[in-house]
This record gives C-alpha cells, sequence and structure tokens, in this order.
C-alpha cells in the first residue's frame, strides 16, 4: 500500500476569479486534513493604457491571466481566499501580495517556503494566445520543484 502524502507546506494562488474558489477551497481542504500551513498568494499589476490596447488589439483579450490589475482590487481577492480558508479549517501561514508575474510570484514563494504542494487552477479551454503564450498553471507544472495539483473547473 502507498503512502499518503504527508503535505507540511501547501502554497496556492488566488486571483479572485470564479476558478479561484474551488482552487483555494481543495488546497484549504488538503491543508486542513494534512494539519499543513497553507500559503495564498495573489499577484498583481498594471499594464499601462498602450500595453493594454496593443493586447487586446494583438491578441484579442487579456493575456494577463492570473494577474490581478491593482493593489486594491489583489487584496480584495486574498481576504476572500484567506475567508474561505478559515471555512476550510486550514490554518493561513501567510497571506502575500505579489507585485509580477502570477507563475514567477508562486514558483518563488513555493521554493522560498519550501512547498510540498503547489496547487494552480486552470480552465479547460484555452484560447490560441493562451496555447501560444503559455498559461499560469503550464509554467508552474514546467517549473515547479514540488508536487502540482491542477483544480479544473467541473464542467
Amino acid at each position: 500500500m502507498t503512502p499518503k502524502p504527508d503535505y507540511r507546506t501547501i502554497v496556492v494562488g488566488t486571483d479572485g476569479s470564479a476558478l479561484a474558489t474551488p482552487t483555494v477551497w481543495r488546497a484549504a481542504s488538503l491543508a486542513a486534513h494534512n494539519e499543513a500551513d497553507l500559503v495564498i498568494v495573489c499577484a498583481y499589476g498594471d499594464l499601462s493604457r498602450r500595453d493594454e490596447a496593443r493586447n487586446v488589439a494583438t491578441l484579442g483579450g487579456d493575456t494577463r491571466v492570473g494577474l490581478v490589475t491593482g493593489r486594491a482590487a489583489a487584496g480584495t481577492a486574498l481576504d476572500t481566499a484567506v475567508s474561505l480558508a478559515g471555512q476550510a479549517g486550514a490554518t493561513v501561514a501567510a497571506a502575500l501580495l505579489v507585485d509580477g508575474d502570477p507563475a514567477t510570484a508562486l514558483l518563488a514563494t513555493a521554493r522560498e517556503r519550501s512547498a510540498d504542494l503547489l496547487v494552480v487552477g486552470a480552465l479547460r479551454d484555452t484560447g490560441i494566445a493562451e496555447r501560444l503564450l503559455g498559461t499560469v498553471a503550464t509554467e508552474v507544472v514546467r517549473r515547479a520543484d514540488c508536487e502540482v495539483l491542477i483544480v479544473r473547473p467541473r464542467a
């Protein structure tokens, strides 16, 4: 019989989207079950109006998948995730606002905290731009030093 994983530190990303709720809930439930510390990360940033227009004109949509625009919105997303984690019975060891790229923020936090598990959400159907540029989940899976759990929305 294979022993179950013994997670001590779990890192999860949130962006305040509809997908963030099941992602944070899954990470928090695992943290509570394993009596592990939960670290919640919300990456944020701002694009100039010129960069925003270029992204929309060139790619037909927002390429900042997982990136919350502005510190205030990121703070709200983070507060919501902390509340949800508490409802799931998890111990939130840290709730971090990180100015920068979501994948980089998650990977750096996982390394700094010696995480055993990194939890991210992923959409079922991605557009051509995301396939060409990569998503947060894709980058995390490629570069993580620990186990990665991908949470997908239910159909």
